[in-house]
């Protein structure tokens, strides 16, 4: 604080003091002459006779505005609010909220350590893990996902067995943790309305629906080709490292009616989340991680070749 605004604070501190220090006195205290003159009214009048009188405050009403004085004058004293003046308990907010927080970091960190060295899919069937994580998300998360991790529009459902990013527990990690940037561009001077209408048509029979439009999907289908299975895959199925979602099921960000698949293909779309890891902590990632982890099965893992059998000599 600036000394101008020390001594404006501090002056209009002591001026409000002493005001009312001074308004209290001129106001209790009747002079001589009046007190034997009698009774003073105010001249006001009601019902004919019912008069207000003028007397002063009783003594005990005036030991309690002196009273709330002093105590306003030993409160300056102990605590900040004179002016720059930091009083003499030393207490700042500052302080306070520094020794608040060092205790509950202490908690939180007393709390956290009984997870510590576990993997994240060990925490998703730890059910104290997984109540500490429900917790974590409904703070964090839930405004963007929902409650139930459902999502919405813009939003992906976290309970579908294939994430756009993928869903096993290291990209779980790595979405939380750096975030992610998804973006398609616009492809409506690429195909043109024609174009845009037979390729939504192919991408809405992908998931096993039959297209409104046979003709134009069967034509849209060459085109899916050429122009989107660079990201998407030539069976639609997406490509994590791209973020390109799977369109072959029935989980749809923005929805799944062919109207807002047009509208996908021809205005584009664009995606971020931000990253968490600096804002919650490793360890708390982990438990969001094993969280999501739980909420449906992990992707199959495809089997492993068969080894080959030796070749028997000779031959």
């Amino acid at each position: 604080m600036s000394g101008f605004w020390n001594l404006w604070i501090a002056g209009l501190v002591t001026l409000n003091i002493a005001f009312l220090v001074w308004l209290l006195f001129v106001t209790a205290n009747k002079k001589k002459s009046d007190q034997d003159a009698g009774p003073e009214t105010t001249g006001h009048t009601w019902d004919g006779d019912l008069k207000e009188y003028n007397n002063p405050l009783p003594r005990w009403w005036l030991g309690i505005f002196y009273g709330s004085i002093a105590f306003a004058i030993i409160y300056l004293v102990i605590y900040p609010g004179f002016g720059s003046f930091a009083g003499t308990a030393g207490w700042s907010q500052v302080g306070q909220w520094s020794a608040q927080k060092a205790d509950a970091d202490a908690i939180v960190t007393r709390e956290f350590k009984r997870f510590e060295g576990k993997s994240v899919a060990e925490l998703s069937t730890d059910p104290a893990a997984i109540k500490v994580a429900k917790n974590l998300f409904a703070a964090n998360c839930a405004m963007c996902h929902g409650s139930d991790a459902h999502g919405g529009k813009g939003y992906p459902n976290l309970t579908s067995p294939n994430l756009t990013w993928g869903r096993t527990a290291d990209d779980i990690v790595a979405t939380i943790s750096n975030g992610r940037m998804g973006a398609m561009p616009s492809w409506q001077a690429v195909l043109g309305e024609q174009g845009v209408v037979q390729v939504a048509n192919y991408v809405y029979s992908l998931s096993g629906r039959a297209a409104p439009d046979a003709a134009a999907a069967a034509a849209g289908k060459e085109k899916f080709a050429t122009i989107c299975s660079a990201c998407h895959g030539p069976d639609g199925k997406g490509n994590k490292a791209l973020g390109a979602p799977n369109l072959t099921d029935e989980y749809w960000i923005y929805g799944s009616s062919l109207d807002t698949i047009k509208e996908t293909v021809t205005n584009g779309r664009t995606n971020r989340m931000p990253a968490w890891l600096d804002t919650l902590g490793e360890q708390k990632v982990k438990l969001l991680a094993a969280y999501v982890y739980s909420l449906a099965p992990p992707p199959a893992e495809a089997p492993a070749p068969a080894a080959a059998e030796p070749t028997p000599p000779g031959t």
